[in-house]
């Protein structure tokens, strides 16, 4: 595959990424209300989750997707679950201090998984490997190390555009360490990630 075809899909990613949708709503949501540490695993769950639907693409799953839409469809809805459920306990939580930036592994874990179901279940990422992806690359054309190659071009692009919403964030966190601010950080966050819910939840 031609260096063109690996820009073109690079600058085409940028910016998908980096429009904010579901995915980056969750992550802004979270980080100001547990901050940017609790959130890494969260983080590298959503990078994996688009690195699973480039190898849907890419391998052909993208014809099975189209033809299987109830799959589709049980993937929205439990991402949407997911997000209410996250809401709950953003709504619901004390209204402490800061959390200490440093999570336990299993912490990380849950985080983790959190990410990827973020990741699978978001429309955005859905259509864009699913319909626009076959566009820009020449499927056909694409092998194993061509495959490495979009992904390590993938991860870098996810790792900037995501990097600087984690570091935003983090950044306006510091203006509400008080547990009022906190206090509201948590039911904003909540009302956001509902919002997301919504949005994964009525999106075709």
């Amino acid at each position: 595959m031609d260096l063109a075809s690996v820009l073109l899909f690079a600058v085409a990613l940028l910016i998908a990424a980096a429009i904010p949708g579901p995915s980056i709503a969750t992550l802004i949501a979270r980080v100001l209300t547990q901050g940017a540490g609790r959130n890494i695993g969260f983080t590298a769950g959503l990078v994996v989750g688009d690195m699973l639907w480039l190898a849907a693409a890419v391998y052909g799953l993208a014809t099975l997707a189209a033809e299987a839409h109830q799959v589709i469809v049980v993937l929205k809805y439990l991402g949407a679950a997911y997000l209410i459920y996250l809401a709950y306990k953003m709504w619901t939580a004390p209204a402490a201090e800061p959390l200490p930036a440093a999570p336990s592994g299993r912490k990380h874990l849950g985080s983790f998984a959190g990410g990827i179901t973020m990741g699978l279940s978001n429309p955005k990422t859905m259509l864009f490997y699913l319909a626009l992806v076959p566009n820009l690359i020449p499927l056909s054309e694409v092998g194993a190390s061509t495959f490495a190659e979009l992904l390590g071009v993938q991860a870098i692009v996810l790792a900037v555009v995501l990097g600087a919403y984690l570091y935003g964030a983090s950044y306006a966190r510091n203006f509400i360490a008080s547990q009022r601010h906190m206090r509201i950080a948590n039911r904003g966050s909540a009302v956001l990630m509902t919002g997301a819910a919504a949005l994964v939840a009525t999106r075709s």
